[in-house]
């Protein structure tokens, strides 16, 4: 049975899409841009404030499944420029501590302009 997680701790779908599902005890979440919650914008344009507020915004979605990133199984990272990697990874790795398997790959936009998603998918 599938489950839809949601919570306004994150920022809203900005498409037919949910934040996240639970099927089979495993949770994949859509993929999060630097949007803040509580304001609804991009609020920081520099590659390490992105990564804070893409961070903060899958935590909150590990929260509301019941899980943790010591659980993430696998990431992938998309960066509107890979000449971020190095800054974007250094924020990366103080939540990934159990490094799940990733992909990172540079892409030529992404939505709100902004300069990193990320989705997951996390055992529950």
């Amino acid at each position: 049975m599938m489950k839809v997680i949601h919570t306004n701790k994150a920022p809203e779908a900005i498409g037919p899409y949910s934040q996240a599902i639970i099927y089979n005890d495993v949770l994949y979440t859509s993929g999060q841009i630097a949007i803040n919650p509580e304001s609804g914008k991009v609020e920081h344009h520099t590659i390490e404030g992105q990564t804070e507020q893409v961070m903060k915004n899958l935590e909150a979605l590990l929260q509301e499944a019941g899980t943790g990133f010591d659980k993430v199984i696998k990431t992938t990272c998309f960066l509107k420029e890979m000449s971020d990697f190095v800054s974007f990874n250094e924020i990366y790795g103080r939540f990934f501590i159990n490094k799940p398997a990733r992909s990172c790959v540079a892409v030529k936009q992404l939505p709100k302009d902004v300069l990193v998603e990320i989705e997951l998918i996390a055992a529950i």
